[in-house]
C-alpha cells in the first residue's frame, strides 16, 4: 500500500505535467508562428568557424520555417506544475494534496532553480537568434554564464550540503574536497555541449526522457521522493514537447529547452550521489552515453582536422555524420531513442546494484 502510494505521488505530476504541456503548446504555437521565431537566415558555421556546407544542405530548408523557443513548452509545464500542487497544498487541507508538493530545499530548489535560470538565459540567446542578422549570445558569454551558475551550484554541494566526495561502483568513495566545485563546473559544461543533440526532429526530447526517466527511478530507489517526483515531471513535460516535435517537428527546443536541462540534470546527477547514498555523477556517462557520444564527436572532428587537416565524420556531430551518409532523420532519431533507453537501463541496473 505505502509502494503503490509512492508510485503515485510521482505519476501524478509527471502526468499533470504532460496534460499541461498538451494544453499550453497550441498557445506557445500560436505567438511563435505570429511572431515569426525562426532565423531568417538560413546557414550554420562549423565548430572551427568554417561554413558547415554538408549541415546547410541537410538543414538549410527547415531552419528558417520552424521557429524556436519550443523549450518554453518543457520548463513552462514544469514550473506551472510544482506552483499547482504547492498552492493546492496550501489551499486545500488534505494529506494527499500535501505529500504531492514535491517542491522542497533538500532535493529539489537546485534543479529547479538551474532549469529556470539555464532556459531564461537560453531564451534570451534565442530572442537574439530570431532577429533579423541575430547571431545570439556569443559562445564565450553563454560559457561564462554556465561557469559562473555552476560554481555556485558546486560550492552550495561543498559548502550548505557538505557534500566533499563522489561515490564509485565497485570503488568505493573517492575524496575531492572543495575539488567537487570544480567537478561541477566540468559537469555542467560538458552537459550544455551537448545540447547541440537538438538537430533532428524528436530527437533531443527522446533521448532526454530517458535519461530523466533512469534519474526519477534511481532516486525513488534511494528514497527521495521528491527529486524523484521533479525527474518525472521534467519527463512529462519532455513527452509533451515530444509530442509536437515528432517529425514533422512544430518547433525546435533551442537553447531555451537545452540548457535549462542539461543544468538540472547535473544537479540532479550530484544530488543522487553521495547525497542520496548513491552513484548518481558516476553512472551519468552510461545513462547519458548519447550525449557523451556528441560532445565526443565535436571534440574529435576539431582535433582530427587540426592534427591530418581533413574530417573524421563528414559532419559534426555524429547524428548529423549519419544523416550525411544516407540515414533519413526519422531512422537515426528512432535509433538514438533505442540506444538511449538502453543506455539509461543500464545505468540504472549499476546504480541499484549499488545501494548500500
Amino acid at each position: 500500500m505505502y509502494l503503490a502510494s509512492s508510485i503515485l505521488t510521482i505519476l501524478i505530476p509527471a502526468t499533470s505535467a504532460f496534460v499541461i504541456g498538451l494544453l499550453i503548446t497550441p498557445i506557445v504555437t500560436h505567438y511563435l508562428y505570429r511572431h515569426k521565431a525562426w532565423k531568417k537566415t538560413a546557414g550554420k558555421r562549423a565548430l572551427d568557424g568554417s561554413v558547415a556546407h554538408v549541415f546547410n544542405t541537410l538543414h538549410r530548408e527547415h531552419e528558417t520555417k520552424a521557429p524556436r523557443m519550443g523549450g518554453i513548452v518543457i520548463w513552462a509545464s514544469v514550473i506551472l506544475t510544482v506552483v499547482l500542487f504547492r498552492a493546492l497544498s496550501i489551499i486545500v487541507e488534505s494529506p494527499s494534496f500535501f505529500t504531492l508538493d514535491f517542491l522542497s530545499r533538500s532535493q529539489t530548489w537546485i534543479p529547479l532553480a538551474t532549469l529556470l535560470i539555464g532556459s531564461l538565459v537560453g531564451l534570451v540567446d534565442d530572442l537574439l537568434v530570431i532577429r533579423e542578422g541575430g547571431e545570439g549570445l556569443r559562445l564565450r558569454l553563454r560559457l561564462l554564464i554556465v561557469v559562473v551558475l555552476s560554481s555556485y551550484v558546486g560550492w552550495w554541494f561543498y559548502a550548505k550540503l557538505g557534500m566533499t566526495a563522489i561515490n564509485i561502483p565497485l570503488f568505493g568513495m573517492l575524496t575531492l574536497g572543495m575539488g567537487i566545485v570544480l567537478l561541477f563546473v566540468l559537469v555542467s559544461l560538458a552537459l550544455y555541449a551537448s545540447g547541440v543533440i537538438d538537430g533532428i526532429d524528436g530527437l533531443s526530447g527522446g533521448v532526454f526522457a530517458s535519461i530523466f526517466a533512469a534519474y526519477g527511478v534511481i532516486a525513488f530507489a534511494q528514497n527521495q521522493g521528491d527529486l524523484a517526483a521533479l525527474c518525472a515531471t521534467i519527463v512529462g513535460a519532455l513527452l509533451a514537447f515530444l509530442w509536437f516535435n515528432v517529425p514533422p517537428a512544430r518547433f525546435y527546443m533551442s537553447d531555451t529547452g537545452t540548457m535549462g536541462l542539461t543544468l538540472a540534470l547535473a544537479a540532479i546527477a550530484f544530488l543522487t550521489d553521495v547525497p542520496g547514498g548513491g552513484v548518481g555523477v558516476s553512472v551519468l556517462p552510461i545513462v547519458g552515453m548519447v550525449l557523451v557520444a556528441t560532445v565526443l564527436s565535436n571534440m574529435l572532428q576539431i582535433l582530427w582536422k587540426m592534427v591530418f587537416k581533413k574530417k573524421l565524420l563528414r559532419v559534426a556531430p555524429l547524428h548529423h555524420h549519419f544523416e550525411a551518409i544516407g540515414w533519413p532523420g526519422y531512422k537515426v532519431t528512432m535509433r538514438y531513442w533505442i540506444v538511449s533507453a538502453i543506455c539509461a537501463f543500464l545505468g540504472v541496473i549499476i546504480a541499484l546494484a549499488s545501494l548500500r
